[in-house]
This record gives C-alpha cells, sequence and structure tokens, in this order.
C-alpha cells in the first residue's frame, strides 16, 4: 500500500500527480469532517456563535504556537531530504530525519509548557476572552506531538511518499470529529450546558487526535526500518556535519519557513485581538464576541474547504521542485509548477464565486439554527482565489530555495491587514465585514508579490487568455446557469434542496466549460492519472484533435 522510492527509480509525472491526488483526497476528507463537528458544534444547543468565538479564540492562540514550534517543519524536512535522496545519500537523509525529531521534539515540549502555564495570562490580557483559558490547557499538549508529527510527514514527503501523510492527516480528523462529539456530549450533559466547558471539550478532542495521529506514524516507521536499513547500507557515502552543524542547518530552511505560517497564524490572531475590540465601540460584548464568533466560526470554516483541494500542490512541490533543481532538470520544474498553478487557478475561483452567489443559502443549508452572516461570508469569499494561489507559489519558491519571499510578502499583507482591521472594524456600518476585506487585501498583497519573484525565477506556460481569460469565462457560465436553476426551481419548491441541485449543476457547468474551452493542453491531460484513457475519450468526442506523446 506505501512504497518507499527505490534507488534508481524515474520520478514520472504521473508519480507527481499520484501524490498530489492522495493528499487532495485526504484534504477533503479532512475540511469534509471538520465541517460536520463545525456544524455540530454550532447547532448544538449552549454552543453556537459564543462558544465558536471562546473555540477559536484559544485555537487561534494554539496554532500560534503550535506553527513557531511545527508548521515549518514538513516542509523543511522534506526539502533536505530530497535534496539527500536525490544524490543517492540515504544514510545523510535518514540523519536529517533523526536530529529533526530530537530538535522539534524539545521545541514542541517547551511550546507545551508555555501555553499551559501561561494559559490564564493569554487568554485575559491578549484576547479579552477569560472563558477562552481551559480551551488553552486543554491544547496545550497537542503541541508536544505535533511538533514530533511534522518531522514524521516531512520525511515521507522527502520521500515522494505523501500517502503516509495523506493516511495520518485523514486519521487525525476523523479521531478529531468523533472526540468532539463525544466529548462535548459529556462536558454538557455533567456541566448542564455549560458554554465555556464545552468549548475547552471541543478543543481537548483536537489534543486526543493528535495523539492517535502520532501513533499512526511511529507504527509506520517501525514496520519499514528494514527497507530503510537496507537502503542506508546501498548509500553513497558523502561527508557529513556534525550534530550542531546538521541542527543549524534543519533550523535555518525550518525557520524561514516557519516564518510564513507564523505570520498566516498570527494574521488569524489580530481578528482575535481586534474584531472584538473594535465591535464593543457600538456594540454590546456579547454581541460583539458573537459576531466575532460569526466570521472565526462559520465563515472561516467554509472558506478554507477550498484550500484542502489546493494545499496538496503547494506540500507536493516543496520537494519536487528541490529534487528537480538538484538534478538541473528544470524543465520538468516549469512543468510542475504551471500545471499545478493553472489548476489553482480552476480550483479557487470557481469555488469563491459560488460562495459569494449562494452565501445565504450555503449558511442556511449547513447551520439552519445560527445562520446569520451572510455578507461577511460573501466578502471573506474573496479570499479565497489569492489564498490558493498563494498557497501554491509559496510551495514552489520554497523549492527553489527562494524560503523568505513568501515571508516578505506575508509580512507586508499582514501588516495592511492590521491597519485596515483597526481603521474598519469600529465603523458600525462596516464592523466583522472590515476584517473580512482586510484578510482579502492581506492574500492579494502577499500573492502578487510572490508570484512576481516566482516568474522571475522560473519559466511558467501562462499566458493571459489560459490563466485569466478561459477560467472566469468558466466560472461565468456555471455562476449564471447555477443560480438561474435556482431561482427557477425555488419559486416553485423553496427549501434546502434547491441549493444542493444548484451546487450539483454548478459542478457539472463547470467541468463542461472547462472542456469545452480547452483550458488544459494535451500534456497536462497526461499528467493526470489515468491521463492516456481521459486523453483518448476528449479526442474521440472531438476536444482534441491532434496526438501527443506522453509525458516523459
Amino acid at each position: 500500500m506505501f512504497g518507499f522510492k527505490k534507488k534508481g527509480k524515474k520520478i514520472t509525472g504521473e508519480g507527481f500527480m499520484q501524490g498530489v491526488i492522495a493528499l487532495m483526497f485526504s484534504q477533503v476528507i479532512i475540511k469534509l469532517l471538520g465541517l460536520v463537528y463545525k456544524w455540530y458544534l454550532t447547532n448544538r444547543e449552549g454552543f453556537g456563535d459564543k462558544g465558536n468565538a471562546i473555540y477559536s479564540a484559544g485555537f487561534g492562540i494554539y496554532a500560534l504556537l503550535l506553527t513557531i514550534s511545527s508548521t515549518g517543519v514538513p516542509n523543511a524536512v522534506a526539502k533536505l531530504v530530497s535534496e539527500h535522496n536525490a544524490k543517492g545519500d540515504y544514510r545523510g537523509a535518514h540523519r536529517i530525519f533523526k536530529i529533526s525529531l530530537a530538535t522539534f521534539a524539545v521545541i514542541g515540549l517547551i511550546g507545551t509548557l508555555i501555553l499551559f502555564f501561561g494559559a490564564h495570562y493569554i487568554s485575559n490580557a491578549w484576547l479579552a476572552i477569560p472563558e477562552a483559558e481551559l480551551t488553552l490547557v486543554a491544547l496545550s499538549p497537542a503541541i508536544f506531538f505535533v511538533s514530533i508529527i511534522s518531522v514524521f510527514r516531512g520525511y515521507f514527503n522527502g520521500r515522494e511518499n505523501m500517502k503516509a501523510t495523506a493516511n495520518s492527516q485523514t486519521l487525525e480528523q476523523l479521531c478529531k470529529t468523533i472526540f468532539t462529539v463525544l466529548v462535548v456530549e459529556i462536558v454538557a450533559i455533567g456541566s448542564g450546558i455549560n458554554t465555556n466547558l464545552m468549548a475547552a471539550g471541543a478543543n481537548l478532542a483536537t489534543t486526543l487526535a493528535t495523539v492517535g495521529s502520532f501513533l499512526y506514524l511511529y507504527l509506520y516507521y517501525k514496520t519499514r526500518r528494514k527497507d530503510l536499513g537496507n537502503e542506508i547500507v546501498s548509500s553513497n557515502n558523502y561527508p557529513t556535519k556534525n550534530v550542531w552543524g546538521t541542527v543549524k542547518s534543519i533550523l535555518m530552511v525550518s525557520f524561514p519557513m516557519s516564518l510564513s505560517a507564523i505570520l498566516t497564524s498570527i494574521n488569524r490572531n489580530i481578528d482575535s485581538m481586534t474584531v472584538k475590540r473594535g465591535l464593543e465601540n457600538f456594540l454590546s460584548q456579547g454581541e460583539a464576541l458573537k459576531q466575532y464568533g460569526i466570521l472565526s466560526g462559520k465563515v472561516d470554516t467554509l472558506t478554507s474547504l477550498p484550500l484542502s483541494f489546493n494545499i496538496a500542490f503547494a506540500t507536493a512541490l516543496v520537494p519536487t521542485v528541490a529534487s528537480a533543481k538538484t538534478k538541473g532538470d528544470m524543465s520538468t520544474a516549469n512543468k510542475r509548477v504551471s500545471f499545478s498553478l493553472l489548476v489553482t487557478m480552476l480550483i479557487g475561483l470557481p469555488c469563491m464565486v459560488g460562495m459569494m452567489v449562494f452565501a445565504q443559502q450555503i449558511l442556511d443549508l449547513i447551520f439552519p439554527n445560527a445562520n446569520e452572516g451572510a455578507l461577511i461570508f460573501q466578502i471573506s469569499s474573496l479570499a479565497i482565489i489569492f489564498t490558493v494561489l498563494e498557497q501554491t507559489v509559496n510551495g514552489a519558491l520554497q523549492g527553489l530555495g527562494r524560503i523568505y519571499v513568501p515571508t516578505i510578502a506575508l509580512l507586508i499583507g499582514v501588516t495592511v491587514k492590521c491597519i485596515l482591521n483597526l481603521v474598519l472594524v469600529p465603523i458600525p456600518e462596516i464592523g466583522a465585514a472590515g476584517a473580512a476585506f482586510a484578510t482579502a487585501a492581506c492574500h492579494a498583497i502577499a500573492f502578487l508579490i510572490g508570484f512576481n519573484v516566482l516568474r522571475a525565477n522560473m519559466k511558467l506556460d501562462l499566458s493571459f487568455s489560459k490563466f485569466i481569460v478561459k477560467p472566469v469565462l468558466a466560472t461565468g457560465m456555471m455562476a449564471i446557469c447555477s443560480y438561474a436553476v435556482y431561482f427557477l426551481i425555488s419559486r416553485i419548491h423553496p427549501g434546502n434542496m434547491v441549493t444542493l441541485i444548484a451546487i450539483l449543476v454548478a459542478v457539472i457547468i463547470y467541468v463542461l466549460a472547462v472542456i469545452a474551452l480547452n483550458i488544459f493542453t494535451q500534456d497536462e491531460i497526461l499528467m493526470i492519472p489515468y491521463g492516456q484513457k481521459i486523453y483518448k475519450i476528449l479526442k474521440k468526442i472531438g476536444i482534441y484533435k491532434d496526438e501527443v506523446n506522453s509525458l516523459k
């Protein structure tokens, strides 16, 4: 089921895409499961938008510490491991793994202790949400486990074994969903529906899920130690640095990669620290907390769904581009990155437009007991296209070794967001929608900076017509047809079923439009798993007419 790449095995386009598909499938399941427990929490009596605000505030601080201790680690370890493997230095690659494991276990433990003992101060002084203290305590052990998990995932990603990461992430989210429901129900029964304790119980489920993911990866690694040992024996001999020199190399790569993720987490925490305070200028404390809960709970959950489809490309590009660069094969890297950016555009654009068009209908469908926030949802959706493109661009830049560019770009974006939050949120006519607009501006700026640097370093095959005009036409056709269907049917039989029908129509129309507009070249179709069969079908129905040679 899980195979390590043997020495000398050629990495094909299909192999790259199979890794992407595995991660994409995993991420889709993760987001759907996340939507399940978010649906449960939001509609659960005694939780709702207020519970989401407490839950999200605590989780935001946890995510920040987690980012500092581990978020840049998978890509950093993957980059270093892939570079060693590309030279046949399997011993050096495994040494990177072992030293990284020890290093980030210590860093993760420090993060756990900071969150555990600092929970009272952080919740009161930083967040101004005292109710979040228990959520921070419940989450603190997870930092240690995720730090270790990140090293395992980075090692397997560097070996271009994406399925190990995909399976561990899916297992973690499945456990989180199950534990969230169980723990919150137990706490609700035992506490008489205490919102603060229920929010803490929901975050405790995250900690339990990370333990399950760690156990899976550890057992997976143990079952393959013999194969790894045989590979190390056959390794080419290269000079090695001492332990501290290796630690320094790991940190020099992981730190700038982590900085970008840290800024992303700070970006979220800007909302937790400014939105409620800004809204209290013209709203009561309870209503301000509720509005923040809408933004950080329902809206963030929904607008992050498209990222699940796309993050696979960003993850897979780091080791792929790094390996290609080490081998001097930039032609392959150019093709991978160009294709990934095109697919990213085709994923992000329809998701953005669809959520803007059907914002209220989606809220009615998923959160019937707490369906407020359509305007905030629509404005937040603007960020989707820039966020997913930024993800892919950052993966390519990190693979190229331009690891500080995403950090600098996002730093500028986050600075703009902070200013916009402070200016817009206190305005009564704008309120929480100002924070949503600020997030879109942040990611638009970060993407444009990163994309221009990437274009200066790679020969991207992306014409204006292919990358902009055709995706916009396909998305426009989708939006018009799906809304027309919704408008007509809702006049006869209104209800949530009409929304589902309209979404299904949107998917069908969009796929047909992408095919009819010939957005993909024949070579790009052949990069997809089963691309040969797909191409033959499309050629048979007249979409493509010229024969091509498959990619090497």
